[in-house]
């Protein structure tokens, strides 16, 4: 079994499980370039910059389907140009390893 973020699927969190701390969450934080770590260490978040309109739906569509297959969806924020994504596990209150698996699958988009 890979260790690659890439290769992982998200696991469903129905809670009770404790969010990752702060050191696990910059280990996974280097994999997936370009994402940051809000200052209360709860969510991920990384804006994408695009060429125009229809690449940025292009864009959301794709970051869409990639959530909706891995059962983890991301809040986001979206313009003419540019696709604001955040990252947490509500049901914990934080970050679980599902948040960092989706980055990096978004990510992939762009073959970063």
């Amino acid at each position: 079994m890979s260790d690659t973020l890439t290769d992982k699927k998200c696991v469903p969190c129905e809670g009770g499980t404790d969010p990752l701390d702060r050191n696990r969450a910059e280990e996974l934080l280097a994999q997936i370039p370009g994402w940051q770590i809000d200052a209360d260490g709860k969510k991920i978040y990384r804006r994408f910059e695009f060429k125009g309109f229809y690449k940025t739906m292009a864009f959301i569509n794709a970051m869409a389907w990639i959530a909706n297959q891995e059962g983890h969806h991301p809040d986001f924020e979206a313009g003419y140009n540019f696709c604001l994504i955040h990252f947490t596990t509500h049901a914990i209150d934080g970050l679980s390893e599902n948040d960092f698996i989706c980055a990096a699958k978004v990510n992939a988009l762009l073959d970063e």
